[in-house]
């Protein structure tokens, strides 16, 4: 499949992959609804002259997506996608985990990997401290969009704050995973590799990178703790709504 190559593609191809998860019953498409609900606020901010070089932020959005993009047909295909990607999108058919598991899945491999990954290719080399404000300025997107998804989030489970007790609460853990180490990360990521002109090396450094990351994953997999799994398990027994269902509520 070729690569989309606007935000008006990327958007339509999310929404193919969320019309598929809803009709197979599918996982995948919870985190399709959150990214395409990212997606469609960073346009938004794009053409409403919110960052500051608007045509290298599509750049940046369509390379972005089009490795989360890529992952989805590879496993789709029944290709290897990668490690994280790998372990979110096989996740798709199991009973276990939570809503919030799928995302934060989906989140890890998208942030902690991909969004490093794309920076450093649209601006490779001493171009990647172009990008530092404007990489800076979609935390502030992001961080508009979380009482919006703890608000889903409620509906499909009413019993979120049940957990609160356990590691720090679902909201938190959304908010700090995505806004604060992940984009750390995926900053730091982006500069160790924006100067490796070398394909051999950047392939091997992004490696490294996805088997690092894939550690997060299996965490958010398999928390720790026998108090923490208990309580996950009697989430899980309470949330509302088939797959599709849960897919409409996150997709509003």
């Amino acid at each position: 499949m070729e690569p989309a190559r606007t935000i008006d593609d990327v958007l339509s191809r999310l929404d193919a992959i969320i019309a598929r998860s809803r009709a197979r019953c599918s996982a995948d498409g919870y985190f399709a609804v959150l990214y395409r609900q990212v997606t469609a606020e960073v346009q938004r901010r794009i053409h409403g002259g919110f960052f500051e070089d608007a045509a290298r932020m599509e750049r940046l959005d369509v390379i972005f997506a089009n490795r989360y993009l890529a992952a989805a047909e590879i496993h789709e295909q029944g290709g290897d996608p990668g490690i994280c990607w790998g372990l979110a999108l096989g996740q798709s058919r199991a009973w276990r985990p939570l809503v919030i598991q799928h995302l934060l899945l989906g989140m890890n491999a998208h942030i902690n990997l991909d969004l490093g990954v794309a920076a450093a290719e649209v601006a490779p080399g001493v171009g990647i401290h172009a990008v530092d404000t404007d990489f800076n300025r979609i935390n502030e997107v992001l961080s508009g969009l979380v009482d919006d998804v703890q608000r889903r989030l409620a509906v499909i489970w009413p019993a979120l704050r049940a957990i609160d007790g356990f590691a720090g609460g679902v909201d938190e853990a959304v908010a700090n995973f995505s806004m604060r180490k992940a984009r750390e990360h995926a900053w730091s990521v982006a500069r160790l590799l924006a100067p490796l002109g070398d394909a051999a090396a950047r392939d091997t450094a992004i490696r490294q990178i996805d088997a690092a990351a894939s550690v997060i994953a299996q965490l958010v997999l398999h928390p720790p703790g026998l108090a923490t799994k208990l309580a996950l398990l009697w989430i899980r027994l309470r949330e509302r709504g088939s797959v599709a269902d849960k897919t409409a509520v996150l997709g509003g």
